[in-house]
């Protein structure tokens, strides 16, 4: 078995309210994050512990993407729509209405802007210029999370019905549907090679299904105590993190889907609110997860 060591480098504030949203670039010490506060912050690892201000906005922040491309910031603004915001002087460049819903996941394939909104609309735009492709909607209820398989161009999307819809992203049409959990779908992670999709709910299972075979189920794990949140795999080694709304992250093996180490308040000095959501960065190892509690901790996970 792996020794892991977890060590705390430091806890990041300056939100006035929980934090949903969490998003960077794998080999760079920058993250960003966002919240309900409405603040949309940047921060530099190698420039303290403070960070910067991009933008306000009225609404909550629940979904976030970072277009390296274009060097701007993918913002959904719950009840307004999407905004795009250039990193170099953090003015937007171009904005969308699209909904009067809550944005719950963006995601990017091609060319194409994903946005998963909580009337149970998939928002298809033009990344270009915002311009929208098609509205999907397959369910009454939330679209909460996303993932985008590009190597068999499909996207995998959990919804508030308990259900996951593949959809074909050729046509857009659905090629499977799974009941797949007892309460709503909250995260969504293919493994890096896209072999599996790992699902994770508000009935605190982890559920691995087979992309390969029809998305079958290989795998069911009862992984936290509550909702679980965000799964997040490591930038290149065989690990994946969870976090719930226990409190808790957990480490895992993503060959053998084995808990392999827990961080909580009690052992690491973690959070005493629900973790909404991880990023883990190549950048010194570290993983990064945001909290209710208003912070951001940032973990130096050594595997060995």
């Amino acid at each position: 078995m792996s020794n892991i060591q977890i060590h705390k480098v430091r806890t990041l504030t300056g939100h006035h309210d929980s934090i949903y949203a969490l998003i960077g670039s794998a080999n760079t010490q920058e993250i960003f994050s966002g919240g309900s506060d409405g603040f949309v912050v940047r921060w530099n690892l190698e420039q303290g512990d403070q960070g910067t201000l991009i933008v306000r906005i009225p609404n909550s922040v629940y979904a976030l993407h970072l277009d390296k491309s274009r060097n701007c910031l993918i913002i959904g603004q719950n009840y307004s729509g999407v905004h795009l915001i250039s990193l170099e002087d953090n003015k937007e460049i171009s904005s969308s209405s699209i909904t009067s819903s809550a944005i719950f996941d963006i995601k990017v394939y091609k060319d194409m802007l994903l946005v998963g909104c909580g009337d149970g609309t998939i928002s298809i735009l033009s990344l270009s210029d915002l311009t929208t492709i098609a509205h999907l909607k397959m369910s009454a209820k939330s679209v909460r999370c996303m993932a985008v398989n590009p190597l068999s161009e499909e996207l995998a999307v959990g919804y508030s019905d308990n259900f996951i819809r593949i959809i074909d992203l050729k046509n857009l049409s659905i090629r499977n549907e799974i009941e797949a959990h007892q309460n709503s779908v909250f995260s969504l992670s293919y493994s890096p090679d896209y072999q599996y999709l790992l699902s994770g709910s508000r009935d605190a299972y982890l559920k691995v299904w087979n992309a390969e075979n029809r998305y079958l189920l290989h795998r069911e794990i009862v992984a936290h105590l509550f909702t679980i949140n965000h799964i997040c795999y490591h930038p290149h080694l065989p690990y994946f993190a969870t976090c719930s709304k226990d409190k808790s992250i957990k480490l895992w093996d993503a060959k053998e889907f084995k808990l392999l180490k827990v961080i909580d308040k009690a052992r690491h000095t973690g959070h005493g609110t629900s973790i909404n959501k991880l990023f883990w960065s190549n950048y010194h190892n570290y993983l990064f997860a945001c909290s209710d509690d208003r912070t951001i901790s940032v973990w130096d996970i050594s595997i060995i």
